[in-house]
């Protein structure tokens, strides 16, 4: 029988993709916005530890009925900074043994449950909300949407591929395939990634294996060996689905290929000896082999399934901290791949509420570096004239400000918690004190994104400076760099030995360079020695590099307190 498979097909097979593809992005960006702190709380609270992590992952894909979406979701928190990717590959191998009770279901009763069914009233629920002059409803329905996208999406790319599953007859070449021991159990493994990767369901795929090995064409050893290349297929969607997220999500993808795939090299290694076992337990007494009993075929490869997940997560279970280091050699971080993550602060506090302090200190000398890079990142836009580089370092600092406003909520949400346990007189202070930190460090952020912004201004406006003006403003922002690195030492040096009187010092030359600017200024102005534009945007240039100062100063100042005091 010929199968037609021209253009249109292939066309509809990558608008499929697309589909998929779109919905997970535009489910990543609105999880951002939408979750914010209390899934990344929910979320870090159930995969606290290994165990709890498998757990989820079983429990969300035995409800969904597809670790492919299970997976997918995972991808996605991990984009959006809920999840670290240690915690994430604890859910994936959790997602590796929900998928199982799929295969239980197609034995046992002969069908799936189709997600794809309720994708399109989901969209008909949400559509309304993203009109919505409410933000958090809007980002919900966008939520939603993604979310019965990326099904709708999986659902298109199950029917966009010749129709294997409803034809096992194509596939009958493949029996005088069967007898060549581990040669046909690579080549059976190899067909059943294939399908799988072609199909994107490893259900679909095994309902397929279970028809094929139902109806004699292949033996159950062969259907096993199929079963084991489904476990690496599926890894692709999650892959695929990460084509479009960042380093962490592209990890997380990688890492859920690197436990599949160690796994199906252990089982075949004790392939004969498994599949031998498992036939003793569902044959009848008396029947050898399954040719004289296909009915238990089904029975007998969910069984098969089962146990090599579960057997795999057992072993792998131990090796999640070298997987993540694989993936992390393996996958380099890019260098304008920004994520909003702490990198200190999990959502529980320590043992004792002083050790809860030192690990907030921490998480502001990271919150303090973030934006002197966002500073680095102004300074390259004042002297950027190309249209495209421009505009992709603007969005940039725009992306920093955003992460900046989250740090400064999350920081001083916990440094709340923090408050409310008991604490020494000098603990109490230095939460005050970090209160005050945090605030003027959100304020440094504030006023780079507003230089950022006179920048984009003349830009827009096509004024050109001069040389003169030009060599002031670098002079002025390499002040601001000396005071950035000044206050970075300060914040560092454990709030004690604070070397705030360079700090001051700094912050003198600061103001007395933007008094005799100023001056300056006044007497060009009068003398018309540029256009009134042109002084109005180098007036708000270096007025706003000094309020820079003034909140650089503020934070060794806060320090100061914090010691003079604790």
């Amino acid at each position: 029988m010929g199968l037609k498979f021209g253009i249109v097909e292939i066309l509809t097979l990558l608008g499929s993709l697309g589909v998929f593809l779109y919905g997970m992005k535009l489910m990543s960006e609105a999880l951002q916005k939408v979750a914010g702190e209390k899934l990344r709380s929910i979320l870090a609270a159930m995969t606290s530890n290994r165990v709890l992590g498998v757990f989820t992952g079983f429990l969300i894909t035995a409800v969904i009925q597809s670790s492919s979406a299970t997976t997918v979701m995972i991808v996605s928190f991990v984009n959006a900074g809920l999840l670290s990717l240690t915690q994430s590959v604890g859910v994936i191998m959790g997602a590796n043994i929900g998928t199982t009770v799929t295969a239980w279901i197609i034995s046992i009763l002969g069908f799936k449950v189709k997600m794809s069914h309720i994708a399109i009233p989901l969209i008909g629920v949400a559509f309304p909300l993203i009109f919505s002059k409410n933000t958090k409803r809007k980002n919900i329905g966008e939520l939603v949407i993604g979310f019965a996208l990326l099904f709708i999406g999986l659902g298109y790319l199950k029917d966009a591929v010749p129709d294997i599953k409803h034809n096992p007859e194509i596939l009958h070449f493949l029996s005088s395939y069967t007898h060549w021991g581990y040669g046909s159990l690579l080549i059976f493994l190899l067909v059943g990634t294939i399908l799988t990767v072609v199909i994107q369901s490893s259900s679909a795929t095994m309902a397929l294996t279970l028809v094929l090995a139902a109806n004699g064409v292949i033996n159950f050893e062969m259907a096993a060996a199929m079963v084991l290349g489904e476990n690496i297929g599926t890894t692709i969607t999650a892959n695929l689905a990460a084509l479009v997220a960042n380093t962490s999500a592209k990890r997380a993808a990688f890492a859920h290929f690197i436990f599949n795939v160690f796994g199906v090299i252990w089982i075949l290694i004790l392939f004969y000896p498994v599949t031998k076992f498992i036939s003793w337990i569902v044959l009848p007494e008396g029947v050898t082999s399954f040719d004289e009993h296909t009915t238990s075929i089904p029975i007998a490869l969910s069984i098969f399934h089962t146990v090599f997940n579960v057997a795999n997560v057992l072993i792998m279970i131990w090796f999640v901290n070298l997987i993540v280091k694989v993936v992390t050699k393996f996958i380099k971080d890019k260098e304008d791949d920004e994520e909003f993550r702490l990198k200190y602060i999990n959502t529980g506090m320590l043992s004792t509420s002083e050790l809860s302090i030192l690990q907030a200190k921490s998480e502001i000398v990271v919150y303090a570096e973030r934006v002197t890079k966002m500073f680095g990142l102004v300074k390259q836009l004042f002297e950027t004239d190309k249209d495209k580089k421009f505009a992709k370092l603007f969005a940039k600092i725009e992306k920093y400000e955003d992460i900046s406003d989250r740090m400064e909520v999350e920081i001083a949400e916990y440094l709340a918690k923090v408050s409310e346990s008991e604490l020494s007189i000098s603990g109490s202070r230095r939460i005050k004190g970090m209160f005050e930190v945090i605030d003027d460090i959100e304020s440094i952020a504030d006023t780079c994104f507003n230089l950022a912004k006179t920048i984009q201004r003349k830009k827009e406006s096509k004024v050109k400076f001069d040389k003169n003006i030009y060599e002031n403003i670098r002079k002025m922002f390499a002040l601001i760099d000396e005071a950035l690195e000044q206050m970075n030492k300060v914040l560092t040096s454990d709030f004690s030995d604070s070397n705030i009187e360079k700090s001051l010092e700094i912050e003198k030359k600061i103001n007395d360079y933007r008094n005799a600017l100023k001056e300056e200024h006044l007497v060009n102005i009068k003398n018309k020695k540029y256009k009134y534009k042109v002084g109005v945007l180098y007036n708000e240039l270096f007025s706003t590099a000094e309020k820079l100062g003034d909140y650089i100063i503020n934070v060794s100042e806060s320090v100061r307190d914090v010691r003079m005091h604790g």
